[in-house]
């Protein structure tokens, strides 16, 4: 089950902000096309995704290499060169720091041995 963000469920936000982006889409708006918006509604459930894992333990990693890897796209479409090999790199990072912050969080499970 998901938690609130803000009072409200994080689909209700993100159909919201898609909304706002198709009306600012069909008015003409700067910086907006058919390619971005997509692109833009994408992140925001990728960064939506990982605030609700960063309330819910044990934290998954997984969501925050999601936000990077698309979030890449986005940045390339508004020009920012990202190579693969950056955003690999940046996912590699936020592994290794999740894996130190959330250690507290886990613990090795005893194996019993048959005797």
């Amino acid at each position: 089950m998901s938690r609130p963000i803000f009072g409200r469920e994080p689909v209700v936000i993100i159909n919201a902000v898609q909304a706002v982006l198709l009306v600012a889409l069909a008015a003409g708006a700067p910086y907006l096309d058919a390619v971005s918006v997509p692109l833009i509604v994408a992140a925001l459930g990728a960064v939506l995704g990982a605030v609700q894992a960063v309330v819910v333990r044990p934290v998954a990693p997984a969501a925050f290499t999601a936000v990077v890897t698309t979030l890449a796209p986005v940045l390339t479409h508004y020009g920012v060169g990202l190579s693969d090999e950056l955003v690999v790199a940046v996912n590699g990072a936020i592994v290794a720091v999740l894996a130190l912050a959330t250690r507290q969080q886990v613990s090795p499970k005893d194996l019993e041995l048959a005797a």
